[in-house]
């Protein structure tokens, strides 16, 4: 199938690893014009090299903070000097950190909404006019099985991913009439560098191996097994192509078959 992607400029967030890495990854590969952006720089100078001798195509590396509007609008301007446009653009930030409600404080809870909410509208609000000017766009959030069915301990998640999914939908209703489409992923149990953490702190925590944890963890998934990064980047690459010309405003699990609520 041609996604009729060659030559989009595709932007690609908190892209150093995980998932966001695999999603440039996968865009790389249909012939993007790939940018991506982290907050660290060596790390992201790194996976702009990795992804450039992965797909031998041309990556153009930022080192940005998503909790800052100057800096997002810094890289934002530098792009549009540079390519006139962003055609895709797909929302990512680090996970908020574990918890249970009594071990959170206010600043928790204010980190996570700039982090996880605020960078995303932000990132929308500055590339939506390129994006309406040529009446064409899409935008992919990546987001967590959380929004649809809460996990216990990630009580932050839980909360403000869902405000994303409300404020996408109602975005995705205003900008449906220009070819701009808005959707969210929602990945489970997957194989990345934040799960791993998860499970070992929960590992340390229970006095078991982390082996163990990742067993139980895999019996609860109906598919038995946690996921792989490749399997959601596939999905958002093809929400991010012309083939995906009649989604918008939904919210896809990729999950192995965990979530129930249809969210």
């Amino acid at each position: 199938m041609d996604l009729g992607l060659n030559n989009k400029v595709a932007l690609v967030t908190a892209a150093s690893q995980g998932l966001g890495m695999a999603s440039a990854i996968s865009l790389a590969n249909e012939g993007v014009k790939l940018i991506i952006c982290s907050r660290d720089k060596e790390k992201i100078t790194k996976a702009g090299k990795d992804i450039k001798e992965l797909t031998g195509a041309d990556v153009v590396s930022f080192q940005t903070d998503l909790n800052s509007s100057k800096e997002i609008d810094s890289m934002i301007k530098k792009i549009m000097k540079e390519y006139g446009r962003v055609d895709i653009l797909v929302n990512n930030t680090g996970g908020p950190k574990a918890g249970f409600f009594d071990d959170l404080t206010d600043e928790d809870w204010i980190s996570t909404f700039e982090n996880t909410f605020l960078s995303v509208v932000r990132m929308t609000r500055a590339v939506l006019p390129s994006m309406k000017r040529n009446k064409w766009g899409r935008i992919v959030n990546i987001s967590s099985v959380s929004a649809k069915q809460p996990i216990d301990n990630l009580i932050l998640s839980n909360g403000v991913r869902m405000s994303v999914h409300g404020w996408a939908k109602t975005l995705s209703n205003e900008l449906a009439s220009d070819n701009i489409l808005i959707n969210n992923v929602c990945p489970g149990f997957t194989k990345t560098e934040r799960v791993d953490d998860l499970v070992a702190n929960q590992a340390k925590d229970m006095d078991i191996t982390e082996e163990k944890i990742i067993e139980t963890i895999s019996n609860n998934i109906p598919a038995k097994r946690v996921g792989k990064p490749e399997e959601l980047a596939s999905l958002v690459t093809f929400l991010s192509s012309e083939r995906s010309s009649y989604i918008t405003g939904q919210s896809i699990a990729v999950d192995g078959g965990v979530s129930s609520l249809p969210i």
